[in-house]
């Protein structure tokens, strides 16, 4: 067992944090402490390999994402390593080939030569436990990880100059990688990439819903986009009062509300206009079709009241959460999505609005904030692998000149137009009179038909998609002549 260490002395003078270190500048406990690790579940788990001739063990130790640098000693990171690239031939495996391999690659002698792995080979006499073996070596791993992002958090604290969010953000970002368990990833063999496109392709040939990512509800919509990716970064832009909330819960309630066999997706968004309780009584409303204004005027009737009780109902169990804190930064979204994806993983996010995001620093240019927080959505949308769709205004020129929005009608649009893969824009006809306002709008009763422009796609069409807006209950559905 390590010593007991003194509790840190953290401002408490001017050598605060760095008493226990020597006149050379490093720490004499950890010359004595030993990282964490287990040289018996790491040969464990390197015998298991052999004795199952490399197929399903590996397969399994693949499918976990072990990496030889799991490994805590180096001869065992090498014949992991060698055990990895043998399973790349399809061959069985066995100790001749792998010393043979590793003789190939002028490392037979830094493992210990056929001796040690007769030596590992010989320490069990079955694999059955060998994914007891992976969980322990992947732990220990983790815990390695853990203390060396911690000792980099530490040293960097005493050098910080960078503003205090980014850089706890930075920190947390680390943190959080480690908690999923995940390493960074740099390049990835086109192998993996084109498994993930050809599911996705059979998907799409035979069953759209099952094709990855989050459905929107509506037929003519999904028929162009196939659905919001993981990855993603969707704007839904509108001018005030058109609906832009309303589209966008509907789309968090056909993701979380299951329906056909589909599963349920968990749904966070972030309502910096409204609150969480306003919100949720237009879900209700919504999924219940009932009118808002009989609620508030103390008209509704026991039908109303019965189907709001099983609007409720469906809702209360659906993996939907809401954030309804004011004046947030991207790097407070961005770590309150990280925590609750690692409870509860998510599958879509959404943002209500972009430009009621504040930058990071207030000092700088609005059009410099704005870019920050364009790339602060699309790199969360790839941290966590779900779509989000973050809502966004339109600036009044469409209407001055009575013309159809287009991209450069987004507010500050630059950043937001280059980082986005899709850009929705809900457009109402504007009325010249009354003899013409239902021809122009298409309004018929309380239904009116909405304008979907789809005016960017990175990996599909655009044009545009009809909707039809139920006023009553500030619902969007699929449109009908």
């Amino acid at each position: 067992m390590p010593a007991e260490t003194t509790p840190p002395t953290y401002g408490r003078g001017k050598g605060a944090g760095r008493s226990r270190k020597d006149s050379s500048g490093s720490d004499p406990l950890e010359a004595i402490r030993v990282q964490p690790h287990s040289i018996e579940a790491e040969e464990g788990l390197l015998a298991s390999c052999l004795i199952d001739g490399g197929r399903e063990v590996l397969t399994d130790c693949i499918e976990a994402k072990i990496l030889p640098e799991f490994f805590f000693k180096t001869s065992h990171q090498e014949l992991y390593g060698a055990l990895l690239a043998l399973y790349e031939t399809g061959d069985p495996i066995d100790e001749i080939l792998l010393i043979e391999h590793l003789k190939k690659e002028g490392k037979d002698e830094e493992v210990g030569g056929i001796a040690a792995i007769y030596g590992i080979q010989d320490r069990i006499e079955t694999a059955a436990h060998a994914r007891y073996f992976a969980k322990i070596v992947h732990e220990k791993y983790l815990l390695r990880r853990l203390i060396r992002t911690s000792r980099e958090a530490i040293e960097a604290c005493y050098v910080q100059q960078e503003d205090i969010s980014v850089f706890i953000e930075k920190i947390e970002e680390d943190i959080h990688m480690i908690s999923s368990g995940r390493v960074t990833e740099g390049a990835v063999p086109i192998k993996e990439s084109l498994n993930r496109a050809v599911t996705n392709i059979h998907a799409l040939l035979n069953d759209i819903d099952q094709v990855e990512g989050v459905m929107s509800g509506f037929r003519d919509l999904d028929g162009m986009t196939y659905g919001f990716h993981p990855g993603q970064m969707i704007v839904l832009a509108a001018r005030p009062s058109v609906g832009k909330t309303s589209l966008a819960m509907n789309f968090a309630e056909h993701a979380i509300i299951p329906n056909g066999g589909r599963q349920p997706s968990g749904v966070l968004v972030f309502s910096l206009e409204m609150t969480a309780a306003d919100l949720a009584m237009r879900l209700i409303c919504s999924r219940a079709r009932v009118d808002m204004k009989r609620i508030r005027d103390r008209v509704a009737s026991s039908q109303d009241q019965r189907e709001i009780a099983q609007a409720v109902k469906e809702l209360e169990q659906a993996p939907l959460w809401i954030d309804d804190a004011s004046s947030s930064t991207i790097l407070d979204l961005r770590a309150k999505a990280r925590r609750i994806d690692t409870k509860h993983r998510l599958g879509l996010v959404v943002i209500d609005y972009l430009q009621l995001l504040r930058g990071s620093d207030p000092r700088a240019p609005r059009e410099q904030q704005i870019a920050e927080i364009s790339r602060g959505v699309k790199g969360m949308a790839k941290e966590l692998n779900v779509p989000v769709v973050v809502l966004s205004q339109l600036n009044r020129e469409s209407e001055r000149e009575s013309r159809d929005p287009r991209l450069s009608d987004l507010r500050e649009s630059g950043s937001i137009e280059q980082d986005a893969d899709v850009v929705m824009i809900l457009h109402r006809p504007k009325k010249r009179d009354e003899e013409d306002a239902v021809q122009d709008t298409g309004m018929v009763g309380d239904v009116e038909q909405i304008k979907l422009i789809i005016a960017k796609q990175r990996n599909g069409p655009i044009g545009d998609v009809d909707l039809s807006f139920i006023r009553r209950y500030t619902r969007f559905e699929n449109f009908q002549r």
